[in-house]
């Protein structure tokens, strides 16, 4: 990057889906692919499946609600003000039951770039297992 960006509130890459809906803050585009930060409003109910990375650290900052991180030796509820830091080739899966905020900090991966793939996808290629679990580890997201 070679200019100072300035991203406002409510505003950068908009992706808004069933049971989240993301902002881009910092694209992996602007840092060589190291570095990408997500503001991410999760909506009640919310769910991310039993997944680990091969190369990305997520570093999870809670700014509202409860969020549950489940990992294989237990589950760490977070709330407003806390940080989880979960390192490559662990697995880990999360839980928002009445909805929160967090802001998501990838080191070293290209969330940003899967939100956009995902974006561009048809409800069948959703539906293919076997397509979703292809697209997943193209960006370092390994499922069972």
């Amino acid at each position: 990057m070679k200019e100072k960006e300035v991203i406002r509130r409510g505003k950068g890459e908009n992706y808004n889906y069933s049971q989240d809906h993301c902002f881009v803050k910092l694209s992996s585009r602007n840092t060589n692919g190291e570095l990408c930060f997500v503001e991410d409003t999760l909506k009640p109910g919310f769910y991310l499946g039993r997944h680990h990375h091969k190369k990305m650290t997520e570093v999870f900052y809670i700014l509202e609600g409860e969020l549950d991180l489940i990992f294989d030796d237990g589950t760490v509820t977070a709330t407003a003000g806390d940080t989880i830091t979960v390192p490559p080739n662990v697995w880990h899966a999360a839980s928002c039951e009445k909805g929160g905020k967090m802001l998501t900090i990838f080191k070293n991966g290209q969330f940003d770039l899967y939100l956009e793939k995902l974006s561009g996808m048809t409800d069948e290629e959703f539906a293919d297992q076997e397509l979703m679990r292809s697209v997943s580890a193209d960006f370092d997201i390994y499922t069972e």
